[in-house]
């Protein structure tokens, strides 16, 4: 438990966002949180946070914590109508720590504007979801002024579990989880490809994917998304949408560094595809809100194969500590 050395502010309460503050909560911090939702988060006031009215009313805690959407999410929440720099009274927290996905631009955009103010921005972007913070084994990166980092390690090593890998200075935190995403967009493409050309010769998906994951090309991912892909389960972790935006963030960072990524390009590609495919499956819009794996059933289909759920219980690697 930490000592309560600064007050925190939270906004977000997502699939993400909640999980993460309530780490913090647990801890016995002071969190104070606003959610526009505020239903969302009444929960943690349960055990423990405090609910605010508006984002104004965090100006003046130490350490500002964000996991919205978009970049344009985060400026209206720090900047906009009734954000935390709106009050009259000036105050403005010390410290700003952003885990949203965004662009090089616009943070760099939202820094400046900060340090107009005299706070510092810490971009600490996350990989993982709900079940992996849960389990403490999320994993952060961290960009921006060091001394400011130091000052909020505790904190995020509290959210994460796992711990945080500080890069360096200004944006270099978004250059390495925008490639995270890429990679986890052409990961994905590939595990389905050669899943179902597994399957397709005759190898049920459980026994092919229990090999893979045993042997060196396995993973903490592979293995914590076999049981999706072998019982077809769809529960939202991270939207197609979600993925296209941060494969479209790879394409244009590479584009501007002169970086060719023809593997990127070709599964930006296979997504698109999926968005077409989803009106087959009723309500594209429903559909699309499933979680990024039903990726599968399109490229199923593509292949001329019916998935069927195979009802083998597969481990994802997070079992343990979910009990706990």
């Amino acid at each position: 438990m930490l000592d309560n050395r600064h007050t925190i502010g939270w906004i977000g309460m997502g699939r993400m966002g909640y999980p993460m503050a309530e780490r913090l909560v647990k801890a016995g911090n002071s969190v104070q949180i606003w959610n526009r939702t505020r239903a969302k988060a009444e929960p943690l006031a349960e055990k423990g946070a405090t609910l605010v009215d508006s984002p104004t009313d965090l100006a003046g805690v130490d350490v500002l914590f964000t996991m919205v959407s978009t970049g344009a999410d985060l400026e209206k929440v720090y900047f906009g109508e009734n954000g935390v720099l709106s009050g009259a009274n000036g105050s403005v927290p010390k410290i700003f720590v952003d885990c949203s996905s965004i662009s090089v631009e616009e943070s760099e955009a939202i820094r400046g504007r900060l340090a107009e103010r005299g706070a510092a921005f810490v971009a600490a972007p996350v990989s993982g979801n709900g079940k992996c913070v849960k389990a403490g084994k999320l994993s952060v990166v961290a960009s921006g002024p060091e001394d400011a980092f130091t000052t909020v390690r505790p904190y995020i090593d509290t959210i994460a579990g796992r711990g945080v890998s500080y890069v360096g200075e200004g944006e270099l935190a978004r250059i390495c989880k925008i490639a995270h995403n890429v990679m986890l967009g052409v990961v994905t493409q590939n595990m389905i490809e050669i899943t179902l050309l597994a399957e397709k010769a005759g190898v049920p998906r459980h026994a092919f994917l229990d090999f893979m994951n045993n042997s060196v090309m396995g993973s903490i991912f592979t293995r914590y998304k076999s049981n999706a892909m072998v019982n077809l389960d769809w529960t939202t972790t991270f939207t197609p949408y979600l993925l296209r935006k941060d494969l479209d963030l790879g394409l244009a960072a590479g584009r501007e560094l002169g970086v060719p990524m023809p593997s990127t390009v070709a599964t930006r590609e296979a997504l698109q595809n999926h968005f077409g495919m989803a009106n087959l499956h009723g309500d594209a819009e429903e559909y699309l809100a499933k979680d990024f794996l039903t990726l599968m059933e399109t490229h199923a289909q593509y292949s001329d194969m019916t998935l069927e759920p195979e009802n083998v219980p597969v481990p994802t690697g997070l079992e343990v500590e979910e009990k706990g």
